[in-house]
């Protein structure tokens, strides 16, 4: 899994993209022609139409963006901030700026308007929406919109391991549904659906790497967040303040409580009180004697 961050930079899937379109140009066109096919009208020529309306339209604009959209206004509600409808229209400027204009300058026309698939040779002046088939833009919006989502959520859930798991894994099988279902339907040439996994993939870095390098800056308008995980390096770290001390029980003394009771009572009055001595029957001065009747012992 560390691995995993240095595959997906900018510089690599730039490089791949470059590397992969020249290949397709030239070397890959035999096996287009050779794998390319309307498979679905072959052997299930009663469910292409479903296959073409429910599954293929997964990654389409008319899904994958409301997708994005909803899922970037409950966050900027909930943390009042326009930070998640930015990345909203950086989404859609590098989709339609990035890979509609690599369509463009490309020019190859789909498979229903020519044999090997070569480029320049018809283009959306001859073939309109059909001369701009490379790189395939399901399959770079399978992983550009829905990426995006993902990345959203990540950044305001902060760093939760399982939650980027899963996250990772469903962006993962929405692509593979996506290159599986338009190759079965035969709209692309193969190297068109791998081309469009490595464009969306390349413009979803950008925007990522592009919003962390905003986000350090600190720029004011809400497009700033502070958040777990998605700290600037240059900023100090968080001190925890110190916790509060419970209060201790004070000892009380036994006399305090004793007076303090609800049992307290009076105190008797006693006077003249004097400590016990041997000579106990010496009479204190100022007191009055008594006089007791002698009794004689009466022997029977």
């Amino acid at each position: 899994m560390a691995r995993l961050p240095r595959l997906t930079s900018a510089p690599v899937l730039a490089g791949a993209l470059v590397v992969f379109t020249l290949l397709a140009a030239g070397p890959l066109q035999p096996f287009d022609e050779r794998f390319q096919g309307y498979w679905a009208k072959r052997y299930t020529p009663n469910w292409w139409q479903f296959l073409d309306s429910v599954p293929n339209a997964v990654a389409g604009q008319a899904v994958c963006l409301p997708v994005l959209l909803a899922v970037a206004l409950v966050l900027a509600w909930r943390h009042r901030t326009w930070h998640p409808l930015a990345i909203v229209a950086a989404a859609e400027i590098g989709f339609y700026v990035g890979i509609g204009g690599m369509k463009v300058l490309l020019g190859r026309s789909a498979p229903i308007h020519g044999t090997g698939g070569g480029f320049w040779d018809g283009g959306p002046i001859a073939h309109g929406l059909y001369g701009i088939a490379y790189p395939s833009g399901h399959a770079a919006e399978a992983v550009l919109i829905y990426g995006a989502a993902a990345y959203l959520i990540l950044t305001y859930a902060g760093p939760d391991a399982r939650l980027r798991r899963r996250l990772t894994w469903l962006v993962t099988l929405i692509a593979l549904q996506a290159i599986v279902v338009a190759f079965y339907l035969g709209f692309h040439w193969p190297t068109d659906l791998v081309a469009g996994l490595l464009a969306g993939g390349l413009v979803l870095r950008l925007i990522v790497n592009g919003d962390r390098a905003l986000t350090r800056r600190g720029l004011p308008f809400g497009w700033s967040y502070d958040l777990p995980g998605r700290r600037g390096r240059d900023s100090e770290p968080e001190v925890a303040p110190a916790p509060t001390p419970r209060p201790q029980p004070v000892p009380v003394p036994a006399a305090v409580w004793l007076r303090t009771s609800p049992f307290d009572l009076p105190r008797p009055s006693v006077q003249h009180l004097r400590p016990l001595t041997a000579q106990w029957s010496v009479r204190t001065p100022g007191t009055p004697t008594h006089r007791r009747p002698e009794r004689e012992l009466q022997l029977h």
